[in-house]
Formats: C-alpha cells, structure tokens, sequence
C-alpha cells in the first residue's frame, strides 16, 4: 500500500520475524487471565514486550467477546521523541508491522481534520513506539479493523475528549489509550505511587498527572468522555518491570483497564 509508516521499533520493543512475534503475542494472550468484560475502551501500557507485554496481553485478551464485532481501533498514545501541539494524524495510508499491513481509516481522519488541535505530523509518528507496540496485538485478536492512530502531545483534557466524541461511535468502534505508569521509582515506592494512580482512574474524579503516567493527557481526555459515556473503569492488572524483567532498583509501572458501561458493552 503506498505511503505506509514502516514499523520502526520491530527487533527493539518486539521481535522482528514475524513467526516469533505471533508465537509470543499468542502466548501472552494465551497466559491472561479471563474475564467476562465488553471493553468499549482500554488502558494499555507500551514498553518493550518483555517488560510489559504480559499486562498489555490481559487488556487485549478481555476483547474476546467483542472482537467479531470491531471495525475501527482509535488508538491514542504520548510522543517520546517529537513535541506536538495537541493531537498528531500521521498523514500515513497505513503502518506496518512484522505481521503485516493495518490500514489507517482515511474517513475517521477526515472527520476530525478540521478541529483545531488536530494536525498531520508524519514526524511525529515515524518513531514513536507507544502506538506501534499496540498494533501486534491488535492484529492477533481482531479479524480486521481500520486504524485512527493519534500522537498526542500538549493538549487539554477537553480538547481530547472533543476527538473521542467526534470518533466515539458504537460497538464497531474501539478505544485505546496508551500509558505507561510511574518510571524509575524503586520498587517499593512505585508500588505505593501506581496504587495510587490507579484509584485515581477507577474513581474517574481527579486528573492523572504525567508523572503518575507518561499517557497522562490521552488518560485524562478517555477519563472525561467516560464520564459522560457513563463508562465504568475495571483493573486488569497491576506490575512493574520488577515483577516481569528487569532490577527493582527503578522500575517502570504498567497497568491495563477495561472501559464498559454502553448498550453492547455491558
């Protein structure tokens, strides 16, 4: 397909030969715990698969009985390498991976195009991982779905629930949002700051600061629309790198949520 966003972070965050990559994302959905959740959005965190993956893999394992019925993934994450002013198209037909080709829903993009914090910013997206690390998943546990990847820089809450209204959509659509939680607090610390964080989300009342989250602004804006969507937050589950690889000397928080609630999600 041309004019396709090449995967930049295969080989880094996640294996490169598409046969490892697909035995791993299905081992990991595999050693998820199950449950019974119609999920209209997700919390997922983003860091190299080793670290994260297995948190990751209990998100995406909770879309079974939704699956058949998605088309469209708007997927939001934080920029790590290029400053945005609110919300980033990658100006891309499609983004690649090790597993194939995901193509990007030019309609839903255009419905947005015209707000005001809304801009194409290919750079933007080029090397970021927090949107590409999600995508393997994706294409494991969905039979095939158009893509609304967004960059998400500085912006308000507001200005990103505005998108979430415009592309909320029914049971055809699906958000995720991505985040990691806390970085580099010993193990102990994290533990206590994350706990915390997550009674911030699952209560919905108070803002999530970046350095409880590094997907602050994205969590806040999916926070705000699910108020007014009347969504209910579930956890997941809750680690660090300490529990799945790595020192505790600093680690990093990961979480995944399940957002449901609406006719069809219930």
């Amino acid at each position: 397909m041309p004019n396709t966003r090449p995967a930049a972070v295969a080989g880094m965050f996640y294996p490169a030969e598409p046969d490892i990559l697909a035995q791993d994302v299905r081992a990991m959905l595999a050693a998820a715990k199950t449950c019974a959740h119609h999920p209209k959005a997700l919390i997922v965190p983003h860091a190299g698969y080793v670290y994260s993956g297995p948190v990751a893999a209990s998100a995406y394992a909770a879309l079974k009985n939704v699956a058949p019925h998605i088309r469209r993934v708007v997927l939001l994450g934080p920029t790590h390498r290029v400053a945005v002013h609110g919300l980033a198209l990658p100006g891309a037909d499609a983004f690649a991976t090790p597993l194939g080709i995901v193509p990007v829903d030019r309609e839903a993009a255009h419905s947005i195009a015209r707000l005001p914090q809304v801009s194409v910013n290919p750079r933007a997206h080029a090397l970021e991982h927090s949107l590409e690390v999600q995508l393997p998943f994706l294409q494991t546990v969905l039979p095939g779905f158009g893509l609304l990847p967004l960059a998400v820089g500085m912006a308000t809450p507001e200005e990103v629930a505005e998108v979430l209204e415009m592309l909320w959509g029914g049971e055809e659509t699906l958000i995720v949002i991505s985040s990691d939680l806390s970085h580099y607090l010993p193990y102990e610390i994290a533990q206590r700051v994350d706990a915390d964080t997550v009674q911030g989300i699952l209560g919905m009342k108070r803002a999530i600061t970046h350095e409880q989250a590094c997907g602050g602004t994205p969590v806040n804006g999916l926070l705000a629309a699910a108020r007014r969507h009347h969504l209910t937050p579930h956890l997941l589950d809750l680690r660090n790198s300490g529990d799945t690889a790595g020192s505790r000397d600093g680690v990093v928080g990961y979480a995944s949520f399940a957002f449901t609630g609406e006719a069809g999600h219930a």
